[in-house]
């Protein structure tokens, strides 16, 4: 006769090892995503939250943090430096607290210690997209492109500066 000594797995031993799994899976998951391009903490946890639970989340984005792929201060720069030259300070600034999950102090920092394109160059820059020639534009057409500049977020004193030295 021979005997069989199965082990018999605990729910708790069990539900350990596929959380294990689920933080290793996360982990790598949050790699591939890296990979790809730059993300912001919020957008990582957004990410990766639809598929794992919040302990394999939070595991995963110390994980990247720690060898310094993920970092939200070096994305802001980055973002800062490609998005100023077709973009407003003030654009720039909503894109990164309202969609990226950016804080506000982040935001500040990142715009003290960024190289921002002339605002000047970008005004001109739309004045040709609308084909715009400040010496042969008539009030109304003016006033239109004021209105579009000042919705896109530029201050009114550095169109008015453009629009003299032109």
């Amino acid at each position: 006769m021979i005997e069989y000594n199965f082990e018999i797995e605990t729910e708790v031993e069990k539900n350990e090892q596929e959380v294990k799994e689920e933080v290793r899976r996360a982990k790598l998951r949050a790699l591939h995503l890296l990979t790809m391009m730059d993300r912001t903490e919020a957008n990582l946890r957004e990410k990766l939250s639809a598929a794992y639970c919040t302990e394999a989340v939070n595991n995963a984005v110390e994980y990247v943090k720690s060898f310094g792929y993920l970092d939200d201060e070096r994305f802001v720069r980055n973002y800062i430096e490609s998005k100023s030259r077709s973009k407003s300070r003030r654009q720039i600034e909503q894109e990164l607290i309202f969609r990226k999950g950016i804080s506000k102090e982040a935001v500040e920092q990142g715009f003290a210690n960024a190289q921002m394109a002339d605002v000047s160059e970008v005004i001109l820059r739309y004045m040709q997209k609308k084909r715009i020639d400040p010496r042969n534009c008539d009030y109304e057409q003016k006033n239109k492109f004021f209105a579009y500049m000042l919705r896109k977020g530029f201050q009114k004193e550095d169109l008015k500066m453009v629009f003299d030295l032109t």
